[in-house]
Protein backbone atom coordinates (compact mmCIF):
# COMPACT_ATOMS: atom_id res chain seq x y z
CA UNK A 1 0.00 0.00 0.00
CA UNK A 2 3.03 2.14 1.21
CA UNK A 3 4.83 1.91 -2.52
CA UNK A 4 1.74 2.67 -4.53
CA UNK A 5 0.67 5.99 -2.30
CA UNK A 6 4.60 7.00 -3.55
CA UNK A 7 3.97 6.24 -6.99
CA UNK A 8 0.95 8.08 -7.50
CA UNK A 9 2.34 11.42 -5.65
CA UNK A 10 5.17 11.36 -7.98
CA UNK A 11 3.41 10.37 -11.10
CA UNK A 12 4.48 6.75 -11.88
CA UNK A 13 8.07 7.41 -10.05
CA UNK A 14 9.27 5.64 -7.36
CA UNK A 15 10.48 7.87 -4.79
CA UNK A 16 13.26 5.40 -3.28
CA UNK A 17 14.40 5.11 -6.41
CA UNK A 18 14.52 8.99 -7.48
CA UNK A 19 16.57 9.25 -3.88
CA UNK A 20 18.89 6.61 -4.69
CA UNK A 21 19.79 7.96 -7.78
CA UNK A 22 19.97 11.63 -6.40
CA UNK A 23 22.78 10.03 -4.39
CA UNK A 24 24.72 8.18 -6.75
CA UNK A 25 24.61 11.08 -8.86
CA UNK A 26 25.80 13.58 -5.61
CA UNK A 27 28.27 11.17 -4.73
CA UNK A 28 29.77 11.15 -8.49
CA UNK A 29 30.49 14.63 -7.88
CA UNK A 30 33.68 14.04 -5.09
CA UNK A 31 36.00 11.36 -6.34
CA UNK A 32 37.62 11.20 -2.80
CA UNK A 33 34.60 10.73 -1.02
CA UNK A 34 31.57 12.05 0.55
CA UNK A 35 30.45 12.22 4.33
CA UNK A 36 26.80 11.11 5.26
CA UNK A 37 26.43 14.87 6.41
CA UNK A 38 27.61 16.57 3.10
CA UNK A 39 25.46 14.35 1.28
CA UNK A 40 22.08 15.22 3.01
CA UNK A 41 23.00 18.71 2.57
CA UNK A 42 23.65 18.44 -0.93
CA UNK A 43 20.49 16.36 -1.68
CA UNK A 44 18.11 17.91 0.43
CA UNK A 45 17.61 14.93 1.87
CA UNK A 46 17.35 14.17 5.43
CA UNK A 47 20.73 12.51 7.22
CA UNK A 48 18.05 9.16 8.57
CA UNK A 49 17.00 9.06 4.85
CA UNK A 50 20.26 9.35 3.49
CA UNK A 51 22.06 6.28 5.71
CA UNK A 52 19.15 4.04 4.80
CA UNK A 53 19.47 4.66 1.09
CA UNK A 54 23.31 4.41 1.56
CA UNK A 55 23.08 1.04 3.61
CA UNK A 56 20.91 -0.26 0.78
CA UNK A 57 23.45 0.54 -2.21
CA UNK A 58 25.92 -1.00 -0.03
CA UNK A 59 24.83 -4.31 -0.05
CA UNK A 60 24.23 -4.18 -3.92
CA UNK A 61 27.92 -2.76 -3.75
CA UNK A 62 27.02 0.33 -5.94
CA UNK A 63 28.91 2.11 -2.90
CA UNK A 64 30.96 1.30 0.07
CA UNK A 65 32.14 2.85 3.40
CA UNK A 66 35.49 3.05 4.56
CA UNK A 67 35.46 3.25 8.37
CA UNK A 68 38.98 4.74 8.38
CA UNK A 69 38.34 7.77 6.54
CA UNK A 70 34.17 7.52 7.57
CA UNK A 71 33.42 8.28 4.09
CA UNK A 72 31.13 6.54 1.69
CA UNK A 73 32.32 5.98 -2.09
CA UNK A 74 31.52 4.62 -5.21
CA UNK A 75 31.30 1.02 -5.81
CA UNK A 76 33.04 -1.77 -8.04
CA UNK A 77 29.04 -2.76 -9.27
CA UNK A 78 28.87 1.15 -10.25
CA UNK A 79 31.98 0.66 -11.86
CA UNK A 80 31.28 -2.49 -13.64
CA UNK A 81 28.23 -1.07 -15.24
CA UNK A 82 29.48 1.93 -16.39
CA UNK A 83 32.32 -0.02 -18.09
CA UNK A 84 29.91 -1.70 -20.24
CA UNK A 85 28.75 1.41 -21.65
CA UNK A 86 31.87 2.64 -22.30
CA UNK A 87 32.72 -0.81 -24.04
CA UNK A 88 29.54 -1.19 -25.55
CA UNK A 89 29.74 2.83 -26.80
CA UNK A 90 31.52 2.14 -30.70
CA UNK A 91 32.10 6.14 -30.43
CA UNK A 92 34.10 6.19 -26.98
CA UNK A 93 36.63 3.33 -28.68
CA UNK A 94 37.12 4.70 -31.62
CA UNK A 95 37.79 8.06 -30.47
CA UNK A 96 40.09 6.79 -27.86
CA UNK A 97 43.06 6.43 -30.43
CA UNK A 98 42.43 10.16 -31.39
CA UNK A 99 42.40 11.33 -28.01
CA UNK A 100 45.97 9.46 -27.57
CA UNK A 101 47.65 11.06 -30.15
CA UNK A 102 46.51 14.44 -29.51
CA UNK A 103 47.70 14.21 -26.27
CA UNK A 104 51.26 12.93 -27.40
CA UNK A 105 50.63 15.53 -30.27
CA UNK A 106 50.85 18.52 -28.02
CA UNK A 107 51.42 16.96 -24.64
CA UNK A 108 47.81 18.62 -23.23
CA UNK A 109 44.57 17.06 -21.81
CA UNK A 110 42.96 15.95 -24.97
CA UNK A 111 38.42 15.20 -24.29
CA UNK A 112 35.34 13.53 -25.38
CA UNK A 113 32.58 15.02 -24.42
CA UNK A 114 28.25 14.24 -25.37
CA UNK A 115 25.36 16.71 -25.03
CA UNK A 116 23.29 15.58 -22.72
CA UNK A 117 19.99 17.64 -21.20
CA UNK A 118 21.36 20.79 -22.85
CA UNK A 119 24.85 20.81 -21.09
CA UNK A 120 28.11 19.22 -22.26
CA UNK A 121 28.92 15.76 -20.46
CA UNK A 122 32.40 14.39 -20.47
CA UNK A 123 32.51 11.08 -21.21
CA UNK A 124 36.11 10.17 -22.24
CA UNK A 125 39.36 12.07 -21.14
CA UNK A 126 43.28 11.29 -22.18
CA UNK A 127 45.64 13.05 -18.76
CA UNK A 128 48.45 15.05 -20.33
CA UNK A 129 51.16 13.60 -18.82
CA UNK A 130 53.20 17.20 -18.31
CA UNK A 131 50.89 18.78 -15.54
CA UNK A 132 49.05 17.07 -12.89
CA UNK A 133 45.73 19.58 -12.55
CA UNK A 134 43.00 18.65 -14.58
CA UNK A 135 40.73 20.57 -16.00
CA UNK A 136 37.54 18.55 -16.57
CA UNK A 137 37.07 14.97 -14.89
CA UNK A 138 35.24 12.02 -16.79
CA UNK A 139 31.38 12.63 -15.89
CA UNK A 140 31.74 16.28 -15.51
CA UNK A 141 28.97 18.73 -16.50
CA UNK A 142 29.91 21.82 -17.84
CA UNK A 143 26.97 24.90 -19.83
CA UNK A 144 27.13 24.45 -23.42
CA UNK A 145 27.84 28.15 -24.08
CA UNK A 146 30.85 28.81 -21.25
CA UNK A 147 33.17 25.57 -23.41
CA UNK A 148 34.57 25.45 -25.77
CA UNK A 149 33.30 21.50 -26.87
CA UNK A 150 29.60 23.09 -26.11
CA UNK A 151 30.31 25.92 -28.42
CA UNK A 152 31.54 23.94 -31.24
CA UNK A 153 28.30 22.03 -31.68
CA UNK A 154 26.21 25.11 -30.80
CA UNK A 155 27.83 26.58 -33.95
CA UNK A 156 26.10 23.60 -36.37
CA UNK A 157 22.61 24.64 -34.54
CA UNK A 158 20.08 26.39 -36.77
CA UNK A 159 19.28 30.40 -35.26
CA UNK A 160 16.20 29.01 -34.03
CA UNK A 161 17.57 25.72 -32.19
CA UNK A 162 20.08 28.32 -30.64
CA UNK A 163 17.48 30.91 -29.57
CA UNK A 164 15.00 28.21 -28.11
CA UNK A 165 18.46 26.62 -25.95
CA UNK A 166 19.36 30.17 -24.94
CA UNK A 167 15.69 31.36 -23.54
CA UNK A 168 15.75 28.12 -21.74
CA UNK A 169 18.96 28.26 -20.47
CA UNK A 170 20.21 31.35 -20.40
CA UNK A 171 23.70 32.26 -20.12
CA UNK A 172 25.25 32.54 -16.59
CA UNK A 173 28.26 34.26 -15.76
CA UNK A 174 30.86 32.13 -14.51
CA UNK A 175 34.37 34.53 -14.66
CA UNK A 176 35.03 37.86 -16.48
CA UNK A 177 35.53 36.32 -19.81
CA UNK A 178 31.93 34.55 -19.69
CA UNK A 179 29.93 35.42 -23.01
CA UNK A 180 26.76 36.44 -21.07
CA UNK A 181 25.23 38.91 -24.03
CA UNK A 182 23.55 36.50 -26.97
CA UNK A 183 24.87 39.22 -29.60
CA UNK A 184 28.40 38.24 -28.33
CA UNK A 185 27.92 34.89 -28.20
CA UNK A 186 26.55 34.63 -31.77
CA UNK A 187 29.66 36.56 -32.91
CA UNK A 188 31.79 34.01 -31.31
CA UNK A 189 29.88 31.16 -33.12
CA UNK A 190 30.25 32.51 -36.71
CA UNK A 191 33.69 32.41 -36.13
CA UNK A 192 33.17 29.04 -34.90
CA UNK A 193 31.83 28.14 -38.14
CA UNK A 194 34.49 30.07 -40.07
CA UNK A 195 37.17 28.47 -38.33
CA UNK A 196 36.29 25.10 -37.66
CA UNK A 197 37.37 25.07 -33.99
CA UNK A 198 35.94 26.58 -30.84
CA UNK A 199 37.70 28.62 -27.68
CA UNK A 200 37.27 28.52 -23.99
CA UNK A 201 39.06 31.79 -23.41
CA UNK A 202 39.11 31.19 -19.52
CA UNK A 203 35.07 31.62 -19.94
CA UNK A 204 34.15 28.98 -17.32
CA UNK A 205 37.67 29.17 -15.03
CA UNK A 206 39.65 31.63 -14.44
CA UNK A 207 43.51 30.17 -15.81
CA UNK A 208 42.25 27.60 -18.00
CA UNK A 209 41.91 27.40 -21.80
CA UNK A 210 40.35 24.67 -24.20
CA UNK A 211 40.14 24.45 -27.91
CA UNK A 212 37.44 22.04 -29.47
CA UNK A 213 35.94 20.86 -32.65
CA UNK A 214 32.56 18.80 -33.35
CA UNK A 215 32.12 15.23 -34.39
CA UNK A 216 29.66 14.52 -37.20
CA UNK A 217 27.51 11.15 -37.97
CA UNK A 218 26.66 9.81 -40.97
CA UNK A 219 23.79 12.41 -41.32
CA UNK A 220 25.79 15.64 -41.02
CA UNK A 221 24.77 16.58 -37.73
CA UNK A 222 27.57 16.99 -34.61
CA UNK A 223 27.02 14.34 -32.14
CA UNK A 224 30.15 14.67 -29.84
CA UNK A 225 33.22 17.18 -29.57
CA UNK A 226 36.86 16.38 -28.51
CA UNK A 227 38.91 18.96 -27.43
CA UNK A 228 42.29 19.64 -25.78
CA UNK A 229 42.12 22.05 -22.28
CA UNK A 230 44.91 23.16 -20.30
CA UNK A 231 45.97 26.11 -18.21
CA UNK A 232 45.73 29.43 -19.99
CA UNK A 233 49.83 29.65 -19.72
CA UNK A 234 50.52 26.77 -21.95
CA UNK A 235 47.08 27.53 -24.19
CA UNK A 236 48.74 30.79 -25.38
CA UNK A 237 46.27 32.51 -27.71
CA UNK A 238 49.43 32.27 -30.07
CA UNK A 239 49.54 28.08 -30.18
CA UNK A 240 45.25 28.23 -30.40
CA UNK A 241 45.25 28.52 -34.14
CA UNK A 242 47.98 25.72 -34.35
CA UNK A 243 45.57 23.73 -31.79
CA UNK A 244 42.40 24.47 -33.67
CA UNK A 245 43.43 23.11 -36.77
CA UNK A 246 44.93 20.06 -35.58
CA UNK A 247 41.69 19.64 -33.65
CA UNK A 248 39.70 20.42 -37.11
CA UNK A 249 41.97 17.93 -38.88
CA UNK A 250 41.35 15.06 -36.48
CA UNK A 251 37.62 15.58 -35.70
CA UNK A 252 37.41 15.47 -39.50
CA UNK A 253 39.23 12.20 -39.40
CA UNK A 254 37.20 10.90 -36.22
CA UNK A 255 34.17 11.30 -38.65
CA UNK A 256 35.31 9.37 -41.48
CA UNK A 257 36.51 6.39 -39.04
CA UNK A 258 32.63 6.99 -37.29
CA UNK A 259 31.28 6.53 -41.28
CA UNK A 260 30.32 10.07 -40.56
CA UNK A 261 30.07 12.79 -43.03
CA UNK A 262 31.27 16.94 -42.53
CA UNK A 263 28.92 19.14 -43.67
CA UNK A 264 29.44 21.26 -46.00
CA UNK A 265 30.86 24.68 -44.61
CA UNK A 266 27.99 26.59 -45.67
CA UNK A 267 25.35 24.28 -44.26
CA UNK A 268 26.12 24.40 -41.51
CA UNK A 269 24.04 26.44 -39.29
CA UNK A 270 21.71 27.09 -42.22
Amino acid sequence: MGEQVEEKNLHGRVQSIDRAMMLLEAMGMDEHGNRLVDLASRTGLAPSTVHRILTTLEQWQFIQYNPNDRMWHIGRQAFAIGSVFTRQSNLVATALPYLRRLRDQTRETSNLGFVQDGEMVCVDRVESRDITRSVSRVGSRVPMTASAMGKAILATYSQEDLEAILSREGSRRFTANTLTRQSALCADLERIRADGYAVDDEELVSGLRCVAAAVYDHRGEAICAISLSSLASRITPQRIPVLGRLLAETSAQLTAALSGEMPPVNAIAS
